[in-house]
C-alpha cells in the first residue's frame, strides 16, 4: 500500500452518497454495471486502484452493457449540446474544414450502418484528420474485432474521464 495522499478528488468521490457517486460514474460511461461495480468497490485508496476497477469493469460488460455505455456518446463531430466533456474529448473536429466535417459524417452513417452503433474512439488528442483515418481504417474490420476494439477504446474514454473525476476538475471546464 502506497503511502501517498489520497488525491482531493477521489478523496471527494470516496465521500460521496451513494447516489451522488453513481451519478458522477455515469457520466464517465453510461454503462449502470460499470458504474455499480465501480461504486461497490468504493473507497479506493489510490487512484490506480479506481482505474483498474474501472478497466476490470469494462472488461466485464455484458453485450447489452456495451452497448448502453455506447449509447451515452455522441457521434463524433457532432458532441452533445451542453456536455463539455464531449465537446472537449471531440475538440480536435472543432476546426476541421466543412468539407471534412461532411465526410465525416457520411463515414459515421456508414460506420452505423455496418455495425449497428456509434462509431468510438478515444478522440482526445486526435485531429480531425486522424478521427476520419480512424474511421475508414475500422469500417474493414469483422465485426468481433471492432466490437473489440470499441470495448478498448471505451476504455480509454473511461480512464480519462476517471482521471478527471480524481484530479477533482468541474463539469463545466
Amino acid at each position: 500500500m502506497s503511502s501517498t495522499p489520497t488525491p482531493a478528488g477521489l478523496a471527494r468521490f470516496n465521500a460521496l452518497e451513494p447516489h451522488a457517486a453513481l451519478a458522477a460514474l455515469r457520466r464517465a460511461c453510461a454503462s449502470t454495471a460499470w458504474a455499480r461495480r465501480l461504486l461497490a468497490a468504493r473507497p479506493y485508496a489510490t487512484a490506480d486502484d479506481l482505474y483498474a476497477a474501472g478497466d476490470a469493469a469494462t472488461a466485464a460488460l455484458t453485450a447489452a452493457d456495451l452497448d448502453e455505455a455506447l449509447a451515452g456518446h455522441p457521434p463524433i463531430g457532432r458532441p452533445e449540446p451542453g456536455d463539455p466533456a464531449s465537446a472537449r474529448e471531440q475538440s480536435g473536429m472543432a476546426a476541421a474544414p466543412d468539407g471534412l466535417r461532411a465526410e465525416m459524417l457520411e463515414l459515421n452513417l456508414a460506420y452505423q450502418e455496418r455495425f449497428g452503433q456509434v462509431f468510438l474512439v478515444c478522440a482526445t488528442g486526435r485531429t480531425a484528420e486522424q478521427l476520419r483515418d480512424a474511421v475508414r481504417e475500422r469500417l474493414g474490420n469483422a465485426p468481433e474485432r471492432e466490437r473489440a476494439t470499441v470495448r478498448t477504446e471505451l476504455g480509454k474514454i473511461n480512464r480519462i474521464r476517471l482521471a478527471r473525476l480524481v484530479e477533482g476538475e468541474r463539469e463545466e471546464d
